[in-house]
């Protein structure tokens, strides 16, 4: 399994990350950092840690995870984000949960929000995740990927990266890339495979409203090529028809 992390200016959340990543029941083939222009340690932190350390120049999550995706060498790839805090059987997890489900070409899996008091974030997790695979199960026809937390079968990255949108900064990479896996590509949801992050993402009215313009480019973009109910009647078309087509 390779790794990917984008990065940006994270030097400290990455240093967390990375220790997390040593302590591995199964430790990784490789872990790739790409420094998405940071003007901080970012890139330091990640080869003082033995990470194979990219450059991507172009600003934008997208375009440093498809770097990452595009440099990966073991046939599973998986995804965190610089802010992720994996337990120690993480790898383990999403290699068995691949191996446990061969017909899927990715998985996800759930987070806890490691900043928050437990009270709050418990509550807030739930309400967050559970709102994002909701409604991306109702814009995908299945489910969606979580970035902060997933694994894509690299067979199945090189079919579909020619159909992302990996120049486009304001778009959600993993729904993005969930939408371009079609309707008929299965997405393993696997709540064991859980990871801490932060809660940042939450905080502020403008991270929220960006976050949402976000979303809105992403569904935009992939349903002009193929709308939701287009998505869902070739998801519900019986097996049949759809081996006829």
């Amino acid at each position: 399994m390779s790794v990917v992390i984008p990065a940006r200016d994270d030097a400290v959340l990455l240093d967390r990350c990375l220790r997390a990543l040593a302590q591995q029941t199964v430790a990784p083939a490789e872990v790739i950092v790409v420094d998405n222009a940071s003007q901080d340690a970012t890139a330091a932190v990640a080869a003082a840690h033995g990470a194979r350390v990219l450059t991507e120049p172009t600003v934008g999550i997208w375009a440093a995870a498809a770097t990452g995706y595009d440099a990966a060498g073991a046939p599973i790839i998986a995804r965190l984000d610089a802010d992720s805090l994996p337990g120690p059987d993480w790898v383990e997890q999403i290699t068995g949960a691949l191996a446990r489900h061969p017909e899927a070409a990715a998985v996800t899996g759930w987070g806890r929000f490691v900043d928050l008091p437990r009270l709050v974030g418990i509550p807030a997790v739930a309400v967050y995740l559970g709102a994002y695979y909701a409604l991306g199960y109702a814009a995908t026809a299945r489910a969606p990927l979580w970035g902060s937390n997933m694994a894509i079968r690299r067979s199945v990255w090189r079919e579909v990266r020619g159909r992302v949108h990996r120049t486009e900064r304001e778009v959600h990479d993993d729904m993005d890339l969930a939408l371009a896996l079609g309707p008929h590509h299965i997405v393993a949801t696997v709540p064991r495979i859980e990871v801490g992050v932060s809660a940042r993402s939450l905080r502020g009215i403008a991270q929220l409203g960006r976050r949402f313009q976000r979303a809105l480019r992403t569904l935009s973009l992939n349903w002009s090529r193929m709308p939701p109910w287009k998505r869902w009647a070739a998801r519900l078309r019986p097996p049949s028809t759809k081996s006829a087509r």
